[in-house]
């Protein structure tokens, strides 16, 4: 791809103070209280302590959603997800839900001069509904017609198939003569799969996780083909950190942003042989170990090419924590006093806290004063805020300027946040928290989901565990935080379309 790089990038020796380096790393999964930074014992995280402790770590930053897929595009379009049908958890075939062309936070720093890429976990969709992805040739829709020059990516996640690393537009190391076959409709070829063929498993899995086999695991989803370009599990984090690496190296002369989406710590969790046994709380705790080694060498990186001082570090995650996520990895069974969500309720798939409040840490060396922050900032902000910072247009949509919030400069947040969880919203506006009313279960996967029949209110500062339900007790306050969240919802945001949610 040819860009055009503005004239200031090439005669201005100031420019590179106002064109920092931006690495966003996004761990998948990871819970407010997973952190020494964020109050954990029983995991040590040193890596990413010192960042926070050199940096700014926030302790009121949200995600846009509970999920993965959606919070991933909420980050990257600055748009709340659920404005479009098809925001779901996607199966690893799915097509792109991001349109080609549409401004995304990549394409606005393309435009200011960077160059791009997205290492790591990708789950936005491949392809067209009318041209399918096709794994045995050319990948002619992906991160590359949103913003992104370089990707090095697992199409989906560790859970679903197929179970290949892609770069650019081509499956690595595929034999054309072994191709690839991919279904989540009926079982393809003969591959073992879980459910068939249990005792060929490293360990079990629920029905939902027991499709075909590869390295031992059997996962959501039908494959076969495609041997030698199989990934292995407990090498997938070391892979995509040496991409990582390779990538800064080779783009150290030149403004750059990284999306280094880490899998840890996802199902399944396979942790590097050295990893294993690193904390008391078994697979769980020794990929997040692993996760903070990884953070370790991107910094390590960025001081050897003494690149720190021009570069944004952020660290954050997709979602809240979940344990028991199909697969016997005895992350309940060990989790022990451990709280991975902190002191919130709820976790991955809530509308509680702990489903969106997640850890953000942002680093820039010199310029970043270390601090605590308790500001609100939500994710869907990073487009409007880094598009100020590079001094580019701010697009129409939900995103809004927090740069100062992030660098520090003020700790006056935002005054809504929309939370997303499986399904149905819920509202945070200061210090009050509310959920409309939504038939559901009460509990999922051992977690409260926030789903009632009846309205909630939450104060979050006297009750940040949403334990004391106020509706009853501030009715006025229930109807003026429904209203501002209706007006929300009917706002007119281009190319998207505001769903019925509750």
């Amino acid at each position: 791809m040819i860009r055009i790089i503005p004239l200031l990038l090439l005669f201005s020796p100031l420019l590179s103070a106002a064109m920092p380096n931006i690495v966003l790393i996004y761990a998948d999964d990871l819970g407010y209280g997973d952190l020494g930074c964020y109050g954990s014992k029983a995991i040590q995280t040193p890596h990413l302590d010192r960042l926070a402790a050199n940096g700014i770590r926030f302790t009121d930053a949200y995600s846009t959603s509970a999920t993965c897929t959606p919070s991933r595009y909420g980050l990257l379009t600055g748009n709340y997800p659920w404005r479009k049908k098809g925001n779901n958890i996607l199966p690893g075939d799915a097509a792109l839900i991001i349109p080609p062309g549409s401004p995304t936070l990549p394409s606005i720093l393309q435009k200011a001069g960077y160059h791009t890429a997205v290492i790591g976990k990708w789950h936005l969709g491949l392809g067209t509904a009318a041209e399918p992805v096709n794994w045995n040739g050319s990948i002619t829709v992906g991160p590359r017609q949103i913003g992104f020059d370089y990707n090095f990516i697992m199409a989906a996640t560790g859970d679903r198939v197929p179970s290949v690393y892609v770069e650019n537009d081509r499956v690595l190391n595929l034999d054309p003569a072994d191709p690839i076959s991919v279904s989540y409709k009926k079982k393809v070829g003969d591959w073992p799969t879980g459910r068939e063929n249990p005792d060929q498993r490293k360990f079990s899995a629920d029905d939902h996780h027991s499709d075909t086999i590869t390295n031992g695991v059997s996962r959501i989803g039908f494959m076969t083909g495609g041997k030698a370009a199989l990934w292995k599990d407990d090498e997938l984090g070391d892979h995509f950190t040496a991409k990582a690496l390779e990538y800064i190296e080779k783009q150290k002369d030149k403004p750059f942003f990284l999306f280094f989406a880490l899998h840890e710590p996802h199902v399944p969790r396979v942790p590097a042989p050295r990893y294993v046994g690193k904390s008391p709380l078994g697979p769980r705790g020794d990929v997040i170990t692993q996760l903070d080694d990884h953070v370790g060498a991107v910094v390590a990186k960025l001081e050897q090419l003494k690149l720190l001082e021009n570069t944004i570090i952020l660290v954050s995650g997709d979602n809240g924590p979940v344990l028991n996520d199909g697969y016997d990895d005895q992350a309940v069974e060990k989790n022990g006093e451990h709280k991975a969500g902190g002191p919130f309720s709820g976790g991955k798939y809530s509308k509680l806290e702990a489903g969106c409040r997640v850890p953000l840490i942002v680093s820039w060396l010199g310029k970043s004063v270390p601090s605590v922050s308790n500001a609100a900032v939500s994710q869907i902000d990073f487009l409007a805020s880094f598009a100020s910072l590079v001094g580019q247009p701010i697009p129409q949509g939900d995103s809004e300027n927090a740069i100062d919030v992030l660098l520090g400069k003020t700790q006056i947040g935002r005054k809504a946040i929309i939370q997303q969880g499986i399904p149905g919203l819920a509202f945070r506006a200061g210090e009050w928290k509310y959920i409309p009313p939504l038939k559901g279960n009460s509990e999922h996967k051992g977690k409260r989901t926030g789903n009632n029949p009846q309205p909630q209110l939450y104060h979050l500062t006297a009750d940040p565990a949403e334990t004391k339900n106020l509706a009853e007790k501030h009715p006025e306050k229930v109807t003026d935080l429904a209203a501002m969240l209706e007006t929300i919802i009917g706002r007119n945001i281009p190319s998207t379309k505001p769903q019925n949610l509750h």
